[in-house]
């Protein structure tokens, strides 16, 4: 029988298995020279993931400031204080069960209500009446350094303020609660 005759390698082929051989030689080398072998680049990736206490971010804290108040106060001139989120300003729109309150030099201004119950302070100026909605409601007045509080009659207007105080004082509107 006669012996398999060599078959000559073409010199394309030489070149692309030694490039080849080249770089895996390349990576090995890499790969055992760093201290530990695969498990340092492990330990490495782990601790470049893992958070550090000083740049993770801070607790969402809710402060109840109530959001764009400077706005409202440019646009509007009512300073809306604080609350649950439970009683927002509101365009007035009849049937909508607002809280409508009447203030002696602006038009009527109106408070959307929901959930269970709710808090808002403010200061509102010269308030003399407040129709109620569906929510047992009370309103904390002041005027100068006396403070009243007023029990706001369901789905009916109530005199408050200056409208029922026997000197006519002027009062301000300084917190609305609601609850069902």
């Amino acid at each position: 029988m006669k012996a398999p005759a060599e078959i000559p390698a073409r010199p394309g082929r030489k070149r692309l298995l030694g490039t080849a051989l080249a770089a895996a030689a390349a990576g090995a080398l890499t790969w055992l020279a760093l201290p530990g072998g695969a498990h340092a680049v492990q330990d490495t990736a782990a601790r470049a993931a893992a958070p550090v206490a000083g740049e993770a971010p801070g607790y969402a804290v809710e402060d109840f400031n109530y959001p764009q108040a400077d706005r409202i106060l440019a646009e509007k001139n009512i300073l809306l204080k604080r609350g649950d989120g439970h009683i927002t300003l509101a365009d007035c729109v009849s049937g909508a069960g607002q809280l409508e309150v009447l203030a002696r030099d602006k038009s009527k201004i109106c408070f959307q209500v929901t959930g269970n119950s709710g808090w808002l302070t403010l200061e509102l100026p010269s308030v003399y009446a407040v129709k109620g909605n569906d929510y047992t409601t009370q309103v904390d007045m002041t005027a100068g350094t006396e403070e009243k509080s007023f029990d706001i009659a369901k789905n009916t207007w109530t005199a408050v303020g200056e409208s029922a105080d026997e000197q006519g004082r002027e009062f301000m509107l300084v917190e609305i609660r609601t609850s069902k």
